[in-house]
């Protein structure tokens, strides 16, 4: 066979493909390489089932118990909502009033850094707090997304336990919520339903009447007779001895020997004059599962952060913790992230088997080479695993848009094409021959093969790859949807 130099075999893809074949073993050693470290990122690629669609925001949540929800709007949703008006990136702002409620919804352009715009916020937030009623508590919303609930978990009675809902809601917030929350990648725990416990101090009129006391002196007694004071220390024989007065009541007898004047030489208390007992907060919603009132913790996932092992972790520490719950009390989970990531995994993992199985078989049929058709279905999971790099450099989630958009045909077209003309050019020149090639005549041979198809190839995929390119330019929804596909 000929194998003399075409005239412009001297270009850099010509010097490529001489080199591949000529260092064939440092081709090999860079591929496994290069497939190590696709596998080494697989373990770090931020995997979900789908997009995560959500804009860039931060909310403000204002809690005003007593307020209507006009006194909420004028009183703090405005100020706030006009405080953050001109903030750098701004793109709007959205706000909700409910009875002691105020949410504030601060939008930011897509690109801008979280972490960014809440700084923002919070500095704005510091000059509007003289603004806003006394009493009231502002905070900023966790660092989630509108999919960022990635656990669902259920606290409950055990059947014929007379546990309460004010006791499994106690052991929601003291026992299974700060546990969960230490989790890596857990921002927060939020919690529905059950009743909050509180000790509700309700005064009798007739009495205060009759003791000339008001509902003031009793909110003055309770707030000064509910803290611990210190007084500094003494040393004595070089130890130091501190000298403190515990004053924080503990429960309602504590509350009932509180002090809040005198009468005729007689000192007043608050069981004298009022009824202390455990009580329930006012609450406008509930939680109900098979249409039982019960108590719901959520799991919220940190932005950015794997979902599909932040709910792992969440599940096992949840079994740990259901072990040291009281008698009577379950937790049990009602939704968890994982399987809904797998079975998205599965079904990319399917269509990738299936796939690279067919291409096998329709190759074997086509070329009558095993070798050949097995060679050109590895460019299957070398793609993939050049892509997960490529995807964790530039923070694409793994999800069923970014890998289901994967087509093999577009992945190996180009080894398709170079296999296939190189067995026709062994296969001719085995004939011209009469003989078997020796190595060096298989090598000049696939090397000449590969020359001639390889520029049509490469022009070919760079047309498949700029039609993905008006893709790029989508913003919004249909952009945080389609572009990882493109990408």
């Amino acid at each position: 066979m000929n194998t003399e130099r075409s005239p412009d075999s001297g270009s850099w893809i010509d010097n490529v493909l001489a080199l591949s074949i000529r260092q064939r073993w440092i081709v090999i050693a860079a591929v496994l390489g290069i497939s190590g470290l696709g596998a080494w990122n697989f373990t770090r690629l931020p995997i979900d089932a789908v997009p995560d669609i959500t804009n860039v925001q931060v909310q403000i949540n204002t809690s005003a118990p007593g307020y209507s929800p006009l006194e909420v709007e004028q009183r703090i949703t405005f100020p706030i909502e006009t405080a953050m008006g001109g903030l750098p990136h701004l793109q709007y702002t959205r706000s909700l009033s409910r009875y002691g409620l105020s949410q504030v919804t601060v939008v930011f352009r897509d690109g801008t850094d979280i972490y960014f715009a809440r700084q923002l916020v919070n500095e704005r937030l510091q000059q509007v707090k003289d603004q806003v009623p006394p009493g009231s508590t502002t905070a900023m919303g966790p660092i989630s997304t509108g999919l960022g609930e990635i656990f669902m978990y259920a606290v409950e009675a055990k059947p014929g336990s007379q546990v309460s809902l004010t006791e499994l809601r106690t052991i929601q917030d003291w026992i299974i919520k700060p546990q969960l929350r230490t989790l890596p990648g857990i921002v927060e725990v939020n919690t529905i339903g059950g009743y909050p416990k509180q000790l509700h101090v309700m005064p009798d009129p007739a009495r205060l009447m009759a003791f000339k006391l008001s509902f003031r002196d009793v909110m003055t007694a309770l707030a000064a007779n509910n803290a611990n004071v210190g007084a500094g220390y003494i040393e004595r024989n070089g130890e130091q001895y501190l000298v403190r007065t515990p004053g924080q009541v503990l429960n309602a007898d504590d509350i009932r020997d509180i002090l809040i004047g005198s009468h005729a030489g007689v000192p007043i208390r608050i069981g004298d004059i009022a009824e202390v007992r455990e009580g329930r907060e006012l609450r406008t919603g509930a939680a109900t599962l098979n249409g039982e009132e019960t108590v719901i913790g959520t799991a919220m996932l940190l932005i950015g952060d794997n979902s599909r092992t932040a709910a792992q972790r969440v599940a096992a520490r949840l079994r740990d913790v259901a072990r040291s719950l009281p008698d009577g009390v379950v937790a049990r989970t009602i939704y968890d992230r994982t399987k809904l990531v797998e079975a998205t995994i599965a079904t990319v993992e399917l269509n990738l088997a299936e796939g690279a199985l067919l291409v096998v078989v329709i190759l074997f049929l086509l070329l009558g080479n095993i070798r050949a058709a097995i060679a050109t279905a590895l460019v299957i999971p070398l793609s993939m695993l050049i892509t997960i790099t490529g995807m964790v450099e530039y923070k694409v989630s793994a999800n069923l848009m970014s890998l289901g958009a994967i087509d093999f045909g577009i992945i190996i077209d180009g080894a398709v094409i170079i296999v296939e003309n190189c067995l026709r050019l062994l296969a001719e020149e085995q004939k011209r021959l009469g003989r078997l090639l020796s190595r060096n005549e298989r090598f000049a041979t696939i090397l000449a093969g590969a020359r001639e198809v390889i520029r049509p190839s490469l022009f070919g995929t760079f047309i498949i790859a700029v039609v993905y390119l008006p893709v790029l330019t989508l913003t919004g929804v249909e952009g945080k949807m389609f572009t990882p596909m493109a990408v």
